[in-house]
């Protein structure tokens, strides 16, 4: 036979006062720390955020110095190189006013040396000779296509004349007829351009640089010592001249 144990049933417990209802809200101070502990737990990393911006600043005027200093390195360097170039233009500068100094000078005596070969200029009469009275003369043809430079002195009173050789001719008429002296025929039979009792004559005459038909004569009253320096320059006309027109 099966025995059955009850437990007698529990006494039902009279109900209490009604709870109240949960907060809406936790309180100000709930989850946070006190202000004393945040301050603590804080300075660490205030302390290594610091040193950090130490280090960067640190770094940063390290790199600045050392640009800094490149750079006036650099300055430096660039500086002296600009001195040494503008030393080097200097010269060079110099060396090319030299050069064209030089040059010019050169020019000038290219110009003079091609003026020279272009119209030489030569002396044809430069020896000293006497006329002995009135009787004497000194005669010299003028070349065709030169400038003839007439220049001469003389010890005592002269006359002198350019004649064409037509006046030539007239004034050996003059003398063979006895028409007059050689003195006063040379002078008085037609002439070209004289000079009567001189003692120095200068003169260029250009009629001859077209026309080979002149011809100067020297004479005087009395004994006289002439020192000729006549010369010519090559200079030829591009058309006939005087008496050749």
């Amino acid at each position: 036979m099966d025995w059955e144990t009850t437990r007698p049933a529990e006494a039902a417990l009279p109900p209490g006062p009604p709870l109240p209802p949960p907060p809406t809200t936790p309180p100000p101070d709930w989850g946070r720390e006190p202000a004393a502990q945040r301050v603590r737990r804080s300075r660490p990393w205030l302390t290594v955020a610091l040193a950090v911006a130490i280090v960067f600043a640190a770094t940063g005027m390290g790199l600045l110095y050392f640009d800094d200093t490149t750079n006036q390195a650099a300055i430096r360097s660039l500086t002296s190189q600009n001195e040494s170039l503008n030393g080097r233009n200097q010269n060079l500068t110099d060396q090319l006013n030299k050069t064209q100094s030089n040059l010019t000078a050169t020019l000038g005596e290219l110009a003079t040396t091609k003026a020279a070969l272009e119209h030489p200029h030569l002396t044809i009469w430069n020896v000293p000779q006497q006329l002995k009275g009135s009787a004497w003369y000194l005669a010299g043809g003028i070349p065709d296509t030169f400038t003839y430079h007439l220049q001469a002195t003389s010890s005592g009173p002269v006359s002198v004349s350019i004649l064409t050789l037509e006046q030539w001719a007239k004034a050996i008429e003059c003398v063979n007829y006895g028409s007059g002296s050689t003195h006063y025929c040379m002078h008085h039979s037609g002439t070209v351009i004289s000079w009567q009792n001189v003692t120095k004559v200068s003169y260029d005459f250009h009629l001859a640089e077209g026309c080979a038909d002149y011809i100067s004569v020297f004479t005087s009253t009395t004994t006289v010592t002439v020192t000729p320096d006549v010369s010519v320059t090559y200079n030829p006309a591009s058309s006939t001249t005087g008496a050749c027109v």
